[in-house]
């Protein structure tokens, strides 16, 4: 027994436990095909289900946890990449790119801002429901940085995700969009790499448009966010 505990309080229990949740989660989004599969939430549920029925304590686990978390800060830093790759459909359309992901980043917050006024939402949950449209990493840090709660930024960006990637092709036809950057930057900012990967099936151009729009989103939401907690404070 005092083998186990110090195996289940080791980071290596974390590690491996997260490593082979988000495989499952991969393996069955593969095999189902369907947004709701996503590999984020299924190895969510496998973790919170894993924790729950050994009876495991939630410091155990993120004894690993936070070793993985290390890694988000390398992550963020990696959205440059399909910056630079793009760069050149960057250099061509660079006017409705930065507008666009400046308007939709802008226009995000402050939605989410009046909603939750107009339901009377606690600050902490609105604090935490700011960056939902941004990819996990620059969610996380922007949560961290305004106090709000990491879990439930996580989760507003999975739904986020999924939504968008589930509803982009129909709002893509009901409002006549059909410029294919366009798309590509609309999809990207609503709903980040999740949204992408439907981006994707609709074409190379809104593919790449996606993945450009994920890290200019990202840093849009940055600033907006810096302003907007300026103003609140």
């Amino acid at each position: 027994m005092q083998n186990l505990s110090e195996l289940l309080y080791s980071p290596y229990f974390g590690v491996i436990a997260t490593i082979f949740a988000y495989q499952a989660g991969v393996s069955i989004q593969k095999k189902v095909k369907h947004p709701l599969a996503n590999p984020i939430l299924i190895a969510v549920l496998i973790i919170c289900t894993l924790l729950v029925i050994m009876d495991i304590p939630l410091e155990a686990y993120q004894e690993g946890g936070n070793l993985i978390y290390l890694f988000l800060a390398p992550a963020t830093a990696a959205l440059a990449v399909p910056i630079y790759k793009n760069w050149q459909i960057l250099r061509l359309n660079w006017k409705p790119i930065i507008a666009g992901t400046m308007a939709g980043s802008f226009s995000s917050i402050v939605i989410v801002f009046a909603l939750c006024k107009l339901f009377k939402l606690e600050e902490s949950l609105t604090l935490s429901l700011l960056s939902k449209s941004v990819t996990t990493p620059i969610a996380v840090g922007i949560t961290e940085q305004l106090g709000g709660i990491v879990p439930i930024a996580i989760a507003a960006v999975i739904f986020s995700g999924i939504t968008g990637n589930i509803m982009a092709p129909f709002l893509v036809k009901v409002f006549r969009v059909e410029d294919p950057v366009a798309q590509g930057i609309g999809i990207g900012t609503a709903s980040h790499a999740i949204g992408t990967t439907r981006a994707i099936t609709m074409g190379e151009l809104q593919g790449a448009m996606s993945g450009l729009a994920i890290g200019l989103s990202g840093l849009w939401t940055v600033f907006w966010t810096f302003l907007f907690s300026v103003w609140i404070g």
